[in-house]
């Protein structure tokens, strides 16, 4: 797949964005991991960010194989973490079936974030959806040698955003339309 910015295209109709509005509408990647999907949480997921007026602009599912994790997953990984981190990383998003989806809003990435709860799910308050359907903790993990199981991933900042969604999604799988939610954010 290509690794490019992906650029927003400017909608037209009823409610024109001047360029400063315009900015702040971003989008984020958000990866349903094979332990999320596997859990038929996939559906709970996405009524979540649809409930908050964010917009699907993108989503398939993917069985994706050690390569493409490992571009998903990368050295900067181990270099924070720890390489034994990043292969227990790869191996469980290589386990199964991802639901990559590209959400759009306003302030999507730091928004998509706080619905989705910190990493660490024994750290996520209720109300998120780490803090909701997991519970595990980084020493569990560590002690299991495990990945730790939190479900869900959404890029951490514009820059993490910028990277992973071309690397999961081409431009012409990403699309522009109007929802209901539109009307309440544009005007």
């Amino acid at each position: 797949m290509q690794e490019k910015p992906v650029k927003i295209k400017q909608e037209s109709g009823p409610y024109p964005l001047d360029k400063k509005i315009q900015e702040m509408i971003e989008r984020t990647l958000v990866l349903i991991k094979p332990d999320g999907v596997g859990r038929g949480l996939i559906g709970e997921c996405i009524m979540r960010f649809e409930r908050a007026g964010f917009k699907i602009v993108g989503i398939r599912m993917v069985w994706t194989g050690k390569e493409h994790a490992m571009k998903h997953y990368t050295e900067d990984i181990a270099k924070r973490r720890g390489e034994k981190v990043r292969e227990h990383l790869l191996e469980l998003i290589t386990s199964g079936p991802v639901v990559a989806m590209v959400i759009e809003g306003v302030d999507a990435i730091d928004n998509i974030r706080k619905i989705v709860g910190p990493t660490e799910p024994k750290s996520a308050p209720p109300g998120t959806i780490r803090g909701d359907y997991a519970h595990v903790s980084y020493a569990y993990a560590d002690k299991k040698s495990i990945a730790i199981k939190n479900i869900i991933h959404a890029s951490s900042d514009k820059k993490d955003a910028e990277y992973e969604i071309p690397l999961w999604f081409s431009d012409d799988e990403l699309h522009s339309y109007s929802s209901v939610h539109d009307k309440h954010i544009k005007e």
